[in-house]
């Protein structure tokens, strides 16, 4: 019965003999069990070590069994130590392989395949953000404006830091531009740049997801984790950002004209800037030539670089 406790059967079948007849010396012992007395000296010793019996200072010392209920407890109790070491000492292990495995070159990249699958990562992988959330935001889109996912937002209400940054096309299709400034009005910081290369999302510096193909919209997507690759996409994040304009106008700047230089800045013409704005070319076209003459500036882009460095548009 104790051999699952670390006692072996020879040792239990000395202890049972003992609490048949408790206070026998050695000797006794040995004849009650047929063995020598140095076979038996052994048992007794391992006995004492597992705390099921103690010896007298006697002569010759007697041998007093411990209640089986309290000598069983004890066990037990040394024995979940033992089993909790172990636990511990496998998680460890895992973590060493965990860190091995990361480093193979085979598993540096994932490849996600269907829409349903890359949701479910996406998903999996907004639910592990805790610091930080990146993200380049270009079409083509498997949803509508407005359609984003809530739990994108959710991040912000847990004291995430979601910094998106926003290409034209973004804000060119229906919507685009109320959907940018309401992902801002919810606290993500969002800028906006004439030449965003593809679309990608940074998950706290530790993991990136992007598609596999640029400019069509396929099933398919790749998973980043630590490596070269995963901090080059990071530091041309910073550059894209650096060289971005704020979407977000301060509260003194007219909301019109903010709009409209975040829009310049962005790279859209007349046409485009007055169905956003909804005035007509002609409008927009002689408000941007007071804005470049005001700013001093030969180009659109560079009225919204302008209008950026004088804090026109701020985050």
């Amino acid at each position: 019965m104790l051999e699952s406790l670390g006692v072996e059967p020879a040792d239990e079948e000395a202890y049972r003999a003992l609490l048949a007849a408790p206070g026998c010396d050695l000797t006794e012992v040995a004849k009650r069990l047929d063995r020598d007395e140095e076979a038996v000296l052994a048992t007794v010793e391992r006995l004492e070590d597992l705390g099921l019996l103690t010896t007298t200072s006697d002569e010759p010392p007697r041998l007093l069994p411990t209640r089986p209920d309290v000598a069983v407890d004890a066990l037990v109790a040394v024995r979940r130590a033992e089993l909790d070491r172990v636990r511990a000492e496998a998680r460890v292990m895992l973590t060493e392989l965990r860190a091995q495995e990361q480093h193979r070159p085979e598993n540096l990249v994932e490849v996600i395949v269907g829409q349903e699958a890359i949701a479910a990562r996406f998903a999996q992988l907004l639910n592990g953000t805790r610091e930080q959330l990146l993200v380049l935001d270009r079409p083509p889109y498997a949803s509508q404006p407005g359609e984003s996912d809530p739990r994108v937002r959710g991040l912000l209400g847990d004291g995430v830091v979601v910094q998106g940054i926003y290409s034209p096309d973004s804000l060119d299709v229906p919507g685009g531009v109320d959907e940018a400034y309401s992902a801002a009005d919810a606290g993500e910081t969002s800028r906006v740049h004439p030449q965003v290369p593809m679309k990608l999302a940074v998950f706290d510096r530790k993991v990136a997801l992007l598609p596999l193909s640029v400019d069509q919209l396929v099933d398919s997507a790749l998973v980043v984790h630590p490596c070269a690759l995963l901090d080059a996409l990071i530091e041309m994040f910073t550059l894209l950002w650096d060289q971005a304009v704020p979407v977000v106008p301060p509260a003194r700047t007219d909301p019109q004209d903010a709009r409209l230089m975040t829009l310049l800045a962005a790279g859209f013409k007349d046409d485009a800037i007055a169905r956003q704005l909804g005035l007509s070319s002609r409008t927009v076209g002689r408000r941007v030539a007071e804005l470049m003459e005001t700013l001093g500036a030969r180009t659109r882009f560079q009225a919204g670089i302008h209008a950026q460095r004088r804090h026109l548009l701020e985050d």
